[in-house]
């Protein structure tokens, strides 16, 4: 996991810092197995309501907004609740800013009003159930999720220097948003995966969160499939970063 690269904004840094290591937590609490060691009847492709996923994130992360309305119409046919879709689109601004993240949120409460005027019934899905702290016991569920999904107590240099950003990423990244369990790891990795693969000049925080999918349960053979699919819908510099990624994955434990 590379904590060096240059910190361009807040919101940008929060994700990148340090989900590469999601691991504990998704398994215990999300009901996920991590995938490391991989066995023949596990999927080998992503399911059609997965799918659509990257490539909402990858429209979001590059303002694309035609193509983002298509992957929003494409995800909530293939049964994605409007919740996980707006969970999806909140989580991105970490790693697009919020300008992105409230346009493709503008654009999906467009596409969900048009389905409804064609008579097309989505289902509103879940909220969050699980009550979020405050103050001091925040900080403490934040930083048990952290050390949970880090596999160990985070700490280095950086932090040393600026310790005030693990603050933030344990009150803000590990508790309020971490918390929220109204949409599966493997989803968010999907997401993140996208939003990262769209971006150049990030490969490092691509190959930390591309094990961190494999740790929360994809497989080798869904994450090709991602970049199949960015492939397939002329997204071909995404596609051949989420190889790399995978390629570097695979090479390196």
């Amino acid at each position: 996991m590379n904590n060096t690269v240059p910190i361009k904004s807040f919101t940008f840094a929060i994700l990148m810092l340090f989900a590469g290591n999601l691991t504990t937590y998704a398994a215990t609490h999300q009901g996920v197995t991590p995938a490391m060691n991989e066995s023949s009847n596990q999927p080998e492709t992503l399911s059609a309501r997965q799918q659509a996923i990257p490539l909402m994130a990858v429209f979001m992360a590059t303002s694309n907004m035609e193509k983002l309305d298509a992957a929003l119409n494409q995800g909530l046919d293939a049964g994605l609740t409007v919740s996980e879709a707006k969970e999806i689109l909140v989580q991105l601004y970490a790693y697009t800013g919020f300008p992105r993240s409230l346009n493709a949120l503008s654009a999906l409460m467009k596409v969900t009003k048009a389905r409804k005027q064609r008579g097309i019934r989505d289902e509103p899905g879940k909220e969050p159930v699980q009550p979020i702290p405050v103050g001091d016991a925040l900080r403490q569920l934040g930083t048990a999720n952290q050390t949970k999904i880090s596999g160990a107590p985070v700490q280095g240099p950086l932090f040393d220097f600026a310790p005030v950003i693990n603050q933030f990423l344990q009150s803000h990244l590990f508790g309020d948003i971490f918390a929220r369990d109204n949409l599966d790891w493997q989803s968010r990795e999907l997401a993140t995966v996208g939003a990262l693969a769209a971006t150049p000049g990030i490969e490092a925080q691509l190959l930390s969160h591309t094990r961190a999918s494999l740790r929360v349960g994809l497989t080798r053979g869904q994450l090709q499939h991602l970049a199949q699919i960015l492939r397939a819908s002329g997204e071909e510099q995404a596609a051949a970063r989420a190889e790399a990624a995978l390629r570097a994955a695979q090479d390196t434990p």
